[in-house]
């Protein structure tokens, strides 16, 4: 198995709820920058979407470990767990100090750019996914 792939993050006052932690839906948000970054690292999103080929999440979850909470600063690790025909699953850890916060994975579908149907992973992509398989 490859290293995941990592980034740093810093949990903002605005993403905390009254209890001062972080809000439920925030652990997606940063899933999805995780991924954002992920793809920057792998040459951007925007020349696999200008390529003709877009990706959409099909299913998403999230299990919370331990809270977050403001100025927290944590890092994000992503592990492609799949890669398949026209879809790939990504388990996504938030750890803080080495601890887990929250774990959970996302899956995503390859489609026509403009919303169309199903394509296959493109094999550069999928090249490119591997190194964090």
């Amino acid at each position: 198995m490859s290293e995941p792939f990592r980034h740093q993050l810093r949990v903002r006052y605005n993403e905390c709820d009254p209890q001062g932690v972080v809000f439920n839906a925030n652990y997606l948000t940063y899933f999805d920058l995780t991924m954002t970054e992920l793809w920057r690292e792998l040459g951007g999103y925007q020349a696999m979407v200008d390529a003709g080929v877009d990706m959409v999440v099909a299913e998403a979850t999230v299990r919370y470990r331990s809270p977050l909470r403001f100025d927290d600063v944590f890092e994000c690790e992503a592990t492609v767990t799949k890669l398949g025909e026209t879809s790939m699953s990504t388990g996504i850890e938030l750890r803080r100090d080495g601890h887990l916060a929250a774990d959970g994975e996302l899956r995503y579908v390859f489609i026509e750019t403009g919303g169309g149907a199903k394509q296959p992973i493109p094999e550069a992509i999928r090249d490119r996914l591997s190194a964090y398989t």
